[in-house]
C-alpha cells in the first residue's frame, strides 16, 4: 500500500553494508526494525574480538541486533518472522539465505550487489573488476532468490572505474551508490513502478573470494596488467614479490598502487629494481617500467620509495 511506512529488516556485515544501512535509515518511507549481521570474531594480531561495522551502527541507533551462525533451525526463522518485515534488505551479509528466510518478507527480499549483473556474481566483484582491467562497473538491486546473485534485477546504475581507482576507493563509491540506489528502489516499489528484469544467465561471470596467493606479482607480465592487479588487491590482501638483494638476501615486499612508466630497456630484466624515478621505486615489467611511491618490507612498516632506496637498497650494497 502506497504511503504506508514499511518495516525493514536489514542484513549485512562489513563497511560496504554499513554505508548502505546508513542510507536506508535515512529513508522516511521505512523503519528498520531489526538488523542481522555475522557473529563477532577475533581480528588483528592480538585476536581481540571486534564488532562487525553494521553492528556498531545498529547499536548506535538502538536497533535490535541478531547474529546467528546460520538459519538452519526453525527457531531462527521464527525470530525473523516476528519482525514481520515488508522488506528484507541484504548487502554483503555473508550467509546463504534459505527460502524460508526469503519468504519472511511480506513484499520482497532485496539484495544490493556491487556489479552489473549477471557479470561478477559472487564475493569479490569490486576487486575482480579492477584486476580484470574493466573500465566500468556499477550497482545492481535485485530480488533475492535461492541461487547466488541470480534474481531478477529491479534497478541498476553504472559507475566508471577511474585509472587510479583501487579496490578501496571503488568500494567506497559503490557503497554510497548502493545505498542511494536501494532507497530509490524502495521508493519506486512503494508506487509499483518497477518491472523486474530477468538476468541472462548464459552471460554470467563469477567473482570468487580473493586469496593472498593471488597477490604474488609476476613482473614478466605487461605493466598495465600488473598495475590493475596491484590496484585490485589494495588494501587487502595486498600485492607483493620476493626481492633478492645484491647481497643475496631475499626480502618480501608489498607494493602499493603507483603508475606505469616508460618502456623497459632491453638490457634490464623484468623484476629488476632499477632505483628511484620521480620519487618512486622503479621496477621493470615485461614491456614498461612500474613506478610505486610506497612499499612495505615484510616485518617492517610501510615506507616511501626513497626511504626504501636509501635504507634497504643502499645498505644491501654495502
Amino acid at each position: 500500500m502506497a504511503g504506508q511506512i514499511k518495516r525493514i529488516v536489514f542484513m549485512g556485515t562489513p563497511d560496504f553494508a554499513r554505508t548502505v544501512l546508513q542510507k536506508v535509515l535515512e529513508w522516511p518511507g521505512g523503519t528498520v526494525t531489526g538488523v542481522y549481521t555475522q557473529p563477532d570474531r577475533p581480528s588483528g594480531r592480538g585476536r581481540k574480538v571486534s564488532f562487525p561495522p553494521v553492528k556498531e551502527l545498529a547499536l548506535e541507533r538502538g536497533l535490535p541486533v541478531l547474529q546467528p551462525h546460520n538459519f538452519k533451525s526453525a527457531e531462527e526463522v521464527r525470530r525473523l518472522e516476528e519482525f514481520d518485515p515488508h522488506y528484507l534488505v541484504v548487502a554483503a551479509y555473508g550467509l546463504i539465505l534459505p527460502p524460508a528466510v526469503l519468504d519472511a518478507a511480506a513484499e520482497m527480499p532485496i539484495n544490493v550487489h556491487a556489479s552489473l549483473l549477471p557479470l561478477y556474481r559472487g564475493a569479490a566483484p569490486i576487486q575482480r573488476a579492477i584486476i580484470d582491467g574493466q573500465s566500468q562497473t556499477g550497482i545492481s538491486i535485485m530480488r533475492l532468490t535461492p541461487g547466488m546473485d541470480e534474481g531478477p534485477v529491479l534497478m541498476e546504475e553504472c559507475l566508471d572505474i577511474q585509472k587510479q581507482d583501487t579496490a578501496q576507493t571503488l568500494h567506497d563509491k559503490l557503497a554510497d551508490l548502493g545505498g542511494k540506489l536501494v532507497v530509490k528502489t524502495l521508493e519506486k516499489l512503494q508506487h509499483e513502478k518497477i518491472v523486474p528484469v530477468e538476468q541472462d544467465h548464459a552471460k554470467a561471470t563469477y567473482a570468487g573470494k580473493l586469496t593472498k596467493k593471488e597477490g604474488d606479482i609476476s613482473w614478466d607480465r605487461p605493466a598495465q596488467e600488473i598495475h590493475d592487479r596491484i590496484r585490485g588487491m589494495f588494501p587487502w590482501p595486498g600485492a607483493f614479490f620476493n626481492w633478492k638483494s645484491p647481497a643475496g638476501k631475499t626480502i618480501r615486499l608489498k607494493v602499493y598502487p603507483g603508475r606505469t612508466g616508460g618502456e623497459r630497456p632491453p638490457e634490464i630484466s623484468p623484476g629488476t629494481l632499477v632505483g628511484l624515478v620521480e620519487e618512486c621505486l622503479c621496477i621493470a615489467c615485461q614491456d614498461r617500467m612500474y613506478l610505486t611511491p610506497t612499499v612495505k618490507p615484510e616485518n617492517s612498516k610501510e615506507m616511501s620509495a626513497r626511504s626504501f632506496y636509501c635504507g634497504f637498497m643502499q645498505k644491501c650494497r654495502e
